[in-house]
């Protein structure tokens, strides 16, 4: 009983590792048992492994009766240096929470049932063998009763109850975990067959430790120790492909900095510019799942992963190896409706002003209100603006059409690439590849590669310079105060201001490149002589090119007939240019054609 109660104690009340330290044995056993076990255990022998005890007692909530325990006690009884349970292994430290509690109830439950059905078995053959005892007992003291020899002592068979094996498959049916009871009486040691007969039971027959099968039955601690017997293959799910984009879904306002620091309320990055050919996300395929495999062999299906599919708008176009989705037009990209699409047209509800910062698109813009004083707007396209272009710089690739007109309050710089329309131009400057179109041209300095018309609504020209390689003609040039208005016939004006402004820029770099020159050697020396040199030699290359189209736009228009001015009315305060010839107006004329005719200045 003593004993009894020293299990109990030592599986319930003992120290952890932290606290137990170097425990004595006699403070792990009581006194009348360690004078009984001193007599019987030889000191240089001692009781092995009773301060391994490893139980899940709190998780297990293996109660002091419980079955298992009372195994053990008989074990004990039999085998004085019987090692103690483990029911600890490592590998406990893999399970999930939620799972460890699961599974912890199932060995419980297990443990509870083998053991007391062992314990049922024990009772049952220890009765027969009390039985047989006292029938033994009585034959004899009724044979001396009788006077009659003593019979032969018949021997009575001591129990006999092989270890038992038992297979705990976890509810995954992942891992096999087995337990081995120790055999009671004089039945079997543990064997390889009784471990093969009790997986043959739980038909594991996957993933088996057969190192663990093969030295279990040799091992002293193979009895009342939990061992992972045998572990499946786990399923492996495959993996959702994905979209990864190059280009953003939802376009956040960006303020930039310039070089010291201070943000650019202007520039708000809200448009997204992209060219035809151009990837603007691409698909990445799924990954196929790897089926698994329980430790009763049987598979695990496995879920595969889907393919994403890619977000095709308009104007777009998916790739021949169909991983990539392309822009099939140069415009604006947008993502809409869960689908990329490319717009050729950039439209602006409203005013461009701080709502929208400076507009900078590859294709056409359009815009159903003003332009703002001090924003810019620049495209590859053409360029529609329903409203007014104040004090603002506005540049097109193609067409540039002002339906009300720009007022530009000596600021506003109009660039147009082909042709430029407005309801009326005043105090800006106009650089035009193309023809303008106005109804009326005030204060305004124009560069013109081909005509000046202003003969619509009120048709007039006033004041400013006005420079046309081919014709100017309007209704009305000057006004009744005289105001000075000059006009410039002939040469390529966009070209030569564009070729004067790059010889201003070469003569710079040719100052900077003697200013380095004269600096010690070193890499940041030679890194920028080499961009001075390059920027030099693509300079000079644009002037070749600008001296050749002169030349060429200078027998195109005497084929035609050379430049002219052409106007109902002029007024003094004209100074007309043609060539290198001049005129200057000092009376009100009518119906003025004038042009260069053998070197003079002809009204006719």
């Amino acid at each position: 009983m003593a004993f009894k109660n020293w299990i109990r104690d030592r599986f319930f009340s003992y120290k952890s590792d932290g606290e137990k330290g170097e425990a004595s044995q006699e403070e792990l056993l009581p006194k009348e048992q360690t004078v009984q076990e001193e007599q019987q255990v030889p000191a240089e022998e001692p009781v092995q492994g009773r301060q391994d005890v490893l139980l899940l007692q709190d998780l297990l909530e293996l109660t002091p009766d419980h079955p298992f325990l009372s195994l053990y006690e008989l074990r004990r009884e039999e085998v004085l240096d019987a090692r103690m349970p483990h029911l600890h292994p490592d590998q406990w430290k893999d399970y999930p929470e939620d799972m460890m509690e699961k599974e912890l109830s199932g060995l419980e439950k297990l443990f509870k049932t083998e053991a007391s059905e062992r314990l049922k078995k024990i009772a049952i053959l220890q009765k027969e063998r009390e039985k047989a005892e006292e029938e033994a007992r009585k034959r004899a003291q009724k044979d001396a009763e009788e006077g009659k020899a003593p019979a032969k002592k018949q021997e009575i068979p001591p129990i006999e109850m092989d270890a038992l094996p038992i297979v705990h498959i976890t509810d995954d049916r992942l891992e096999a975990w087995l337990l081995v009871f120790p055999p009671v009486g004089r039945g079997g040691e543990l064997d390889r067959d009784m471990l093969d007969n009790a997986l043959k039971k739980r038909e594991v027959s996957f993933g088996l430790d057969t190192e663990l099968l093969e030295s279990l039955p040799d091992n002293q601690d193979r009895y009342f120790r939990l061992f992972r017997i045998a572990k499946g293959q786990p399923v492996s799910h495959g993996v959702d492909g994905y979209i990864e984009d190059f280009y953003e879904r939802v376009v956040k306002k960006e303020f930039s900095e310039n070089d010291h620091g201070k943000v650019d309320y202007f520039h708000l990055n809200l448009v997204q510019n992209i060219e035809k050919g151009n990837v603007i996300c691409q698909a990445v395929p799924p990954v196929e799942g790897v089926p698994g495999r329980t430790v009763q062999d049987k598979e695990i299906s496995c879920r595969n992963g889907k393919a994403a599919s890619l977000p095709k708008g308009p104007n777009t176009e998916i790739s021949e190896d169909g991983a990539k989705l392309l822009a099939s037009i140069s415009g604006r990209l947008e993502f809409n409706s869960s689908k990329f699409q490319v717009k050729s047209v950039l439209e602006i509800d409203g005013n461009v002003d701080f709502s929208t910062g400076n507009i900078d698109f590859v294709g056409d813009v359009h815009i159903r209100g003003d332009v703002s004083s001090g924003f810019s707007v620049k495209a590859l396209g053409d360029i529609t603006i329903d409203g007014v272009v104040e004090a603002a710089e506005v540049e097109a690739g193609g067409d540039l059409i002002v339906s009300k007109g720009i007022s530009g309050d000596l600021r506003g710089v109009i660039r147009g690439h082909h042709d430029v329309y407005a309801k009326y131009m005043e105090s800006c400057s106009v650089h035009c590849k193309g023809n303008i179109q106005a109804d009326c041209i005030v204060n305004c300095d124009v560069y013109c590669d081909g005509k000046v018309y202003a003969r619509s609504g009120r048709g007039t020209i006033i004041g400013g310079r006005v420079r046309a390689a081919q014709e100017v003609s309007s209704k009305i040039v000057g006004s009744r105060s005289e105001s000075i208005t000059q006009i410039y016939l002939g040469g390529q004006p966009c070209a030569n201001y564009e070729k004067e402004f790059l010889a201003l820029t070469l003569a710079k770099l040719e100052d900077e490149m003697e200013r380095v020159e004269r600096q010690p050697d070193s890499p940041a020396k030679e890194k920028r002589m080499a961009k001075i040199r390059l920027d030099l030699s693509v300079g000079k290359m644009k002037i070749n090119r600008f001296d050749k189209e002169l030349k060429k736009l200078k027998e195109k228009i005497q084929e035609q007939g050379g430049s002219r001015l052409k106007c109902d009315v002029a007024y003094p305060g004209l100074s007309l240019n043609i060539g290198d010839e001049s005129y200057s107006l000092t009376k009100e004329t009518s119906m003025v054609n004038a042009r260069l005719v053998e070197g003079s200045i002809i009204l006719m």
